[in-house]
C-alpha cells in the first residue's frame, strides 16, 4: 500500500480521493488543513483519522509515503519542496508552479532526494489520449495542432459583481492559462515537444489575471492554435492536423471520442473505454512508478513540466501577466 497525505481540502481533493480509491494499492493516512476544525471534518469523510496542521511535522511523519497537493497554485512549489526535502514522493496538481524557476527547484530537490515528483495532468493519461500518440504516423505529417477548451467559471458572475474569488487573483497565480489553457498545452507539449516561438494575446482582467487567451506557437514544420478561456464557453472540438488526415478530440482536457477522418472520406474510430473516473490514471501512473523504484514518468516528465511553464512564462510576459511568486525570477 502506498500511504498517502493530502494538501487541500476541496472538491478536486474529493475527486482524487474518490477515483484513486479504486486503486488497490492506494490508501488515504493523513489530511492537512490549516485549521483542525476543518481538517478532521475533511478527513472524517473517507474515514481518517490522522490530521495535521503543520506541514513540516506532516512532512517528517512516518504516517505517509507521498503526499497529493492540491492548494492553490502559488502554494504548491514552496509546499512541494517541505515533502521532497523530506523524502516523500510528491504529486502535484497543475499548474505545479507558478513559474519556471519554481519548477527547477523542485525538479533540482526532486533527483538530489531521489524521490517521486509527477505533475497531476490527467489529460495525458487517461487511456484516449495515449491512444493518440500510438496512431499519430496515420494522418501523415501533421501540420497544425489545434486546442481549445474554454469553461466560463462559476466564480465569474461573483467577479462582475465586485466579490472577487481566488479564481481571480493574482496572488494566488490564478487566471485562465493557468487554471484551464494548460489544458491545451501540456498535450501539446507531451506530443511535439518545445516550440520555437510563442505568440500570445488574450483579455485582462482588472485584477491583473488573464479571463481568456489564445498563443500561436510555431514548430519547425507545423504550428499550433490554442484557445481557452474562464469567461466565455465553447463547444469546439481539438484537432491534429496531418497531410493525410486529422484526429479529432471531443474534449481536450478529458477526451472520450477520438477518431481518425482520413482524406479519402474514411473514419476510423480510436474511442477507448475509460471506466474508471478521470483521475484514477494520474493515480495508478504514480503508484506503480514508486513499486518500480522510478523517480520520473515517461508521460507527464519533469522535462515536459518544465517546458510548458516556460511557454506559460513567456506567455505571461507578452501579456503583462506578474503574480507575487515571480519577484524572486
Amino acid at each position: 500500500m502506498i500511504r498517502f497525505g493530502i494538501i487541500g481540502t476541496n472538491w478536486i481533493t474529493k475527486e482524487f480521493i474518490e477515483a484513486a480509491a479504486e486503486h488497490p494499492e492506494f490508501k488515504l493516512s493523513a489530511v492537512y488543513s490549516r485549521t483542525g476544525e476543518k481538517a478532521r471534518e475533511f478527513a472524517g469523510q473517507f474515514g481518517v483519522e490522522t490530521i495535521f496542521t503543520n506541514l513540516q511535522k506532516m512532512a517528517e511523519s512516518n504516517e505517509i509515503d507521498a503526499v497529493y497537493i492540491a492548494s492553490p497554485n502559488s502554494l504548491h512549489a514552496s509546499q512541494a519542496l517541505v515533502f521532497l526535502e523530506n523524502g516523500k514522493h510528491v504529486l502535484c496538481e497543475k499548474a505545479i508552479a507558478s513559474n519556471a524557476r519554481e519548477v527547477k527547484e523542485l525538479i533540482e530537490m526532486a533527483r538530489e532526494k531521489e524521490v517521486l515528483l509527477m505533475e497531476a495532468l490527467k489529460t495525458t493519461l487517461v487511456p484516449n489520449f495515449r491512444v493518440i500518440s500510438e496512431n499519430l504516423h496515420k494522418i501523415g505529417t501533421v501540420r497544425r495542432y489545434f486546442a481549445s477548451y474554454c469553461q466560463y467559471s462559476s466564480r465569474y458572475d461573483a467577479y462582475k459583481e465586485g466579490n472577487v474569488l481566488n479564481a481571480f487573483k493574482p496572488e494566488f497565480s490564478n487566471g485562465a492559462m493557468m487554471d484551464i489553457g494548460i489544458y491545451c498545452l501540456y498535450p501539446l507539449v507531451a506530443l511535439f515537444g518545445k516550440p520555437e516561438e510563442v505568440k500570445a494575446s488574450g483579455v485582462m482582467l482588472e485584477t491583473g489575471v488573464d479571463g481568456e487567451g489564445s498563443m500561436i506557437l510555431k514548430y519547425k514544420d507545423m504550428d499550433a492554435v490554442v484557445m481557452f478561456s474562464k469567461i466565455t464557453d465553447s463547444s469546439l472540438p481539438s484537432e491534429i492536423q496531418g497531410e493525410d488526415g486529422r484526429i479529432v478530440l471531443d474534449k481536450i482536457n478529458v477526451p472520450e471520442k477520438v477518431e481518425i477522418l482520413y482524406r479519402n472520406g474514411e473514419k476510423e474510430d480510436l474511442s477507448q473505454e475509460q471506466s474508471r473516473k478521470p483521475m484514477y490514471y494520474e493515480a495508478a501512473e504514480f503508484i506503480e512508478l514508486i513499486n518500480n523504484g522510478k523517480t520520473e514518468s515517461a508521460v507527464n516528465s519533469l522535462e515536459t513540466s518544465l517546458t510548458v511553464m516556460e511557454i506559460m512564462d513567456e506567455y505571461r510576459r507578452q501579456m503583462g501577466i506578474v503574480f507575487p511568486a515571480d519577484k524572486n525570477s
